[in-house]
């Protein structure tokens, strides 16, 4: 068996929030992955997992029992006409990345997407970011846009780059979004 045959994708849930956040924190004390300051509380964690599974997907990946890391997506913009396209946002224990964890995260996450009638998948990077840059690349996401110097933390000013994943041909009139539900998972382990 190979190392990503171990990993199972579920839906997260507001109880796994102190897991979950213990794959954060790592990222908010000690780079500019992401540019919150402080680490959130576990009663404010819960309520993102929660406010975000009211529409979205926020996926789990477990591997013996443990969860190893978590994706899911936000709105790009809250306008509706942005309805079809969203952020997405992907964290992996520290130690356990380029074993296949971010890639089944992300072939979940797609698979959800087109069930919902989401057409783009945007990614907001801090540049220079090698790592995530060609992971992204990998899972068929292209550069377009980059921003200088527009975030400040650990003491110094950062780029960020947002990169784009198409799921398909624009329909002239898309169907609504639908909402998250957890039978969107069925079968997406067998992948």
């Amino acid at each position: 068996m190979n190392r990503t045959e171990e990993i199972r994708i579920r839906a997260a849930s507001p109880d796994d929030a102190a897991e979950l956040l213990a794959i954060y924190a790592p990222y908010v004390t000690g780079t500019a992955i992401t540019f919150e300051y402080e680490v959130p509380g576990a009663e404010e964690f819960r309520e993102r997992i929660r406010n975000t599974l009211k529409r979205y997907p926020y996926l789990a990946a477990v591997k013996n029992e443990a969860i190893v890391g978590y994706a899911y997506v936000s709105p790009f913009h809250k306008r509706a006409a942005y309805d079809w396209a969203v952020e997405t946002s992907i964290y992996v224990r520290m130690g356990e990345h380029g074993s296949g964890i971010g890639t089944k995260l992300y072939q979940a996450l797609e698979a959800v997407m087109r069930q919902q009638n989401i057409w783009n998948m945007n990614a907001c990077i801090v540049y220079p970011h090698p790592e995530s840059i060609g992971f992204h690349e990998h899972m068929g996401y292209r550069t377009v846009a980059h921003f200088t110097r527009c975030g400040y933390k650990l003491g110094m000013w950062h780029d960020v780059i947002w990169m784009e994943k198409l799921l398909g041909e624009h329909p002239e009139r898309p169907e609504p979004v639908k909402s998250f539900s957890e039978e969107m998972l069925y079968g997406l382990n067998d992948f």
